[in-house]
């Protein structure tokens, strides 16, 4: 379904900046995959997604979609595979717009567009349904600007958006790490629905290792922008955020010292 081969990328090469941000990072999810990415602040995860996206391309390595060669394909262009969901509420939805209008654009990903209205009678029942799955009554305010709706139901809809029209691959960038605890749990729960329901492959970033751990069913570690651990579903099931921790001591021989990660 979605497999990284030798993926590498520098930024300011040449400079008193230069960074490793990946190096020959390899990984391979299957169909239904839904595998967790916990590291320290620039150990690479958010390089990993945006590579994957499309947004930067590798200087070494290849992505595959389904044994596609994708590397050099634009964002754009891969949005009919994959779906995206950010850390910033904000992001991934237009506030101007109506949350209709946004699910129409939704709706029209990765299709051939034309010129026609956005929301019809047909489309506008299809996005009360989707709504309606939510459980937090989105359905009924289908008319309302996005950039009213608190940050949880932004996210919320963030997430309905980038699954609607299944994609092969779903890319969660840290997507509950901005909402108050309460929200957060909100939105993981419908995550956790979402993918099992649509059998979504994903990858999920978190500094969150207790949420790491309880979630999907492989799990993968990163430090300065290499994979240092994968955990397959077997081990996952009975590893704790202790364990963890010495794994990542072991490994890097360092602490892990990053004042964002959560233990649980």
């Amino acid at each position: 379904m979605l497999r990284i081969d030798g993926v590498s990328k520098l930024f300011n090469p040449g400079t008193v900046d230069e960074k490793i941000a990946l190096m020959n990072a390899n990984l391979q999810l299957n169909p239904g995959d839904f595998v967790t990415v916990i590291g320290s602040n620039g150990a690479g995860k958010s390089t990993l997604m945006n590579i994957i996206s499309g947004v930067m391309k590798p200087d070494a390595g290849k992505v595959y979609i389904d044994n596609n060669d994708v590397s050099q394909i634009s964002e754009f262009k891969r949005s009919k595979w994959i779906g995206r969901v950010f850390q910033d509420p904000m992001a991934g939805t237009a506030p101007r717009m109506t949350i209709e209008e946004n699910l129409a654009i939704a709706y029209k990903r990765g299709k051939s567009r034309v010129l026609s209205f956005g929301v019809t009678g047909h489309t506008r029942k299809i996005f009360r349904e989707e709504l309606s799955r939510l459980g937090i009554g989105l359905e009924n305010r289908m008319k309302a600007k996005v950039g009213m709706l608190s940050g949880g139901e932004r996210q919320a809809l963030s997430l309905l958006m980038a699954t609607f029209t299944s994609p092969q691959i779903l890319l969660l960038d840290e997507h509950t790490a901005a909402l108050d605890p309460a929200r957060a749990e909100l939105v993981t729960t419908l995550t956790e629905n979402i993918v099992r329901d649509l059998n979504l492959t994903t990858l999920m970033v978190t500094h969150n290792m207790e949420q790491a751990i309880r979630l999907g069913n492989r799990l993968i570690m990163m430090d300065k922008g290499k994979i240092i651990l994968q955990v397959d579903e077997k081990r996952k099931k009975d590893l704790t955020v202790e364990q963890l921790l010495g794994e990542f001591e072991q490994i890097s021989g360092k602490k892990m010292a990053d004042d964002r990660v959560v233990l649980g």
